[in-house]
């Protein structure tokens, strides 16, 4: 799996569910293989119950998000692009304008902050952390605990999701045909 496909499934984990996903981890040494766990069965819902609602999943809301941003911004469709062929000049005022816009569409669906709200290259204190709020890196202890550590990067967290209601879809961005 490329590192692009890995960063994406990252963010979006992280952006809505707070966590790595396991595979991801397992692949670049954060977490052990663990045996696969069978859920358990579903209980059957009883006549008299109301039909549940549909249910949307993190795949349902990822797949939302990166609409949004292709619809506002049009990131996927500079990232799908290859853009070894144009200038560094052409390249940096594209992604102005794109990071700009995607920049925008997070605002407007998403409350984030950081994990971390100190200054960076400052020493942090690890008790009372949530062992998923951040990551060791640099000389870390066989052990994988330390009790600080210099702050490299803030990290982030959502602490607000207002994505619009719709109905869940794989599709991302519908084709535009253009009628002459």
């Amino acid at each position: 799996m490329s590192r692009l496909s890995y960063a994406f499934r990252s963010f979006f984990s992280i952006l809505f569910s707070g966590e790595l996903p396991a595979d991801i981890a397992q692949a670049f040494g954060y977490a052990k293989p663990t045996a696969a766990k069978t859920a358990p069965a579903a209980p059957t819902p009883a006549a008299t119950s109301k039909p549940a609602a549909p249910t949307v999943t993190f795949a349902d809301g990822a797949a939302q998000m990166l609409g949004l941003l292709q619809r506002e911004a049009r990131l996927l469709d500079f990232l799908m692009e290859d853009i070894a062929p144009y200038t560094d000049d052409q390249v940096g005022a594209v992604v102005r304008d794109v990071q700009g816009q995607a920049r925008q569409t997070l605002d407007r669906y998403c409350k984030l902050s950081p994990v971390i709200d100190a200054v960076e290259e400052t020493t942090v204190q690890t008790a009372g952390l949530e062992a998923a709020s951040y990551k060791l890196i640099g000389n870390v202890p066989a052990n994988g605990k330390a009790p600080s550590g210099l702050l490299r990067h803030k990290g982030w967290k959502a602490d607000k999701l207002d994505l619009p209601a719709t109905k869940p879809s794989m599709i991302l961005a519908p084709a535009e045909l253009e009628v002459e």
